[in-house]
């Protein structure tokens, strides 16, 4: 239990660190999550506002909130922030997504590999329009959880548009 004279609970990251799990937000929006160490995520976006991204190496804050339940949370290049729970065991995720207005506006714009792009994330972001903040908070169904191994930079190595038909549709 957290308290003032343990703000911090035991961490074990082994229920997350090294899988990959595919989940779908209430309004439709179909994301992939590799969870590759406990710094680190690479994700594809299969369906939704930015269908089509993909992001490998994205530094993240990863904490155990309690007994099977994770908050993973990261700040993009673009300047999108985001904050996932993730309930494993209950197949539940809740993720909060902050995206600035220029991507409300032009999502499109990043809908690539963000990693061959990143200077020109930053300068659409510098750019903005930051405010308002377009936020999108969901409840997601986890259809597929399974462990990958960690490190593995071939978990999630090419877009969601070049995986073969119904990939991502597959459960678990």
């Amino acid at each position: 239990m957290t308290t003032v004279e343990n703000p911090v609970p035991a961490q074990d990251l082994s229920g997350i660190v090294g899988h990959r799990f595919i989940y779908t937000y209430a309004n439709g929006w179909q994301y992939e999550m590799y969870v590759k160490n406990d710094h680190t995520i690479d994700y594809r976006i299969h369906s939704g506002h930015v269908g089509g991204r993909w992001v490998k190496g994205q530094q993240v804050d990863l904490v155990q909130l309690d007994e099977g339940s994770y908050k993973v949370s990261w700040n993009e290049p673009t300047g999108t922030s985001v904050t996932v729970n993730v309930i494993p065991g209950k197949r539940l995720l809740h993720g909060v997504i902050f995206f600035p207005d220029w991507i409300r506006n032009h999502g499109e714009r990043t809908v690539l590999f963000q990693n061959d792009h990143l200077d020109k994330m930053r300068t659409y972001r510098d750019q903005g329009p930051t405010y308002p903040i377009y936020i999108v908070p969901e409840f997601a169904k986890i259809t597929l959880f399974e462990y990958v191994g960690t490190d593995d930079d071939t978990v999630i190595s090419v877009a969601p548009g070049d995986l073969p038909e119904g990939w991502s549709n597959r459960t678990n």
